[in-house]
């Protein structure tokens, strides 16, 4: 534990800091460097851990800003997969060759199992196995039509299409520990709209103004907390919760607790807005709004 005098520095460091959203993920950030002042992190580990305090793309922005003023060093890596990582440090930690390669080789061994479809598919085999526990019915697999409704305006479709007493829901699954795309979030809410089904979303995190968007629109986030791995994968996903801190699971199947909150919705959701509700293409647009003006926010670019 840092003593008072390295406190007292410390906060005097943060004293001209103002009281912004970026600006306080900055200082929490910096903090949080100081801590551990002798580890090797990359981004999209820092924003999960973070994730709870602030978004995704805040706590990236605060990182760039972070190795913008040189509180923090950087260096980028290219993965198996052909895509980069930007692992980061303290400014202070000069031997860090070592910790940085260990990170690497473990995100490097899941973002293969991820792009191998492992990942992808094992969510989807829980989800499946959990609406029929539940008695759905399903009607599709990577479909865009339902009740003679089909959606052209995209090659969107949804991950699956459930009925069960006359009422369709459409499913979206994403085992991934970042958010989804927004672009792709808000087209498959007006694709599931467009075919007169549900959205619901089964996610590891969903930011709050999302969640409250989807309920606007009469759709359910199914917010999951972890990020599924097949069993086969248990030596990997242990390694990367213990060492990295990251929520990853290796579940046989989705918690029936989480599937009951799911039947509760069910049970008390109002009606959905009609398909033509002005208001809700208002609300979509709003949202689309800076994305469109900003493009897609990615962390590791």
């Amino acid at each position: 534990m840092p003593g008072l005098e390295e406190i007292e520095r410390r906060m005097r460091g943060f004293a001209k800091i103002k009281d912004s959203e970026d600006d306080k993920a900055r200082a929490r950030l910096l903090a949080h460097f100081e801590d551990h002042p002798e580890r090797v992190f990359f981004s999209r580990q820092l924003e999960v851990i973070f994730e709870r305090e602030y978004f995704h793309w805040v706590t990236n922005r605060a990182l760039r800003q972070l190795v913008g003023e040189g509180r923090i060093r950087t260096e980028a890596r290219r993965l198996s997969t052909g895509s980069e990582m930007k692992l980061l440090w303290h400014r202070g930690y000069r031997f860090y060759k070592r910790s940085a390669d260990e990170v690497f080789k473990l995100v490097d061994s899941y973002t293969t199992a991820a792009s191998d479809g492992a990942l992808g598919l094992q969510g989807e085999h829980l989800v499946l196995a959990a609406f029929a526990r539940q008695k759905f019915l399903l009607i599709g697999e990577e479909t865009r039509t339902y009740g003679g409704e089909t959606w052209n305006h995209t090659n969107h479709d949804l991950d699956f299409v459930f009925e069960r007493q006359g009422a369709g829901y459409g499913v979206e699954v994403k085992n991934t520990l970042g958010y989804m795309d927004m672009g792709e979030f808000l087209t498959k809410i007006r694709l599931s709209r467009h075919i007169g089904v549900r959205p619901i979303f089964v996610v590891r995190a969903l930011p709050k103004s999302w969640i409250n968007v989807l309920n606007h629109v009469g759709g359910y986030a199914m917010i999951m907390g972890f990020q599924f791995y097949p069993w086969s994968h248990k030596a990997v996903a242990d390694q990367i919760r213990e060492k990295l801190g990251l929520p990853v699971d290796t579940p046989k199947r989705i918690e029936q607790g989480t599937m009951q909150r799911f039947e509760n919705w069910i049970a008390s959701a109002p009606e959905p807005p009609a398909k033509a509700d002005p208001k809700v293409e208002e609300l979509l647009r709003k949202m689309e709004r800076p994305y469109v003006r900003r493009g897609p926010v990615r962390v590791d670019e």
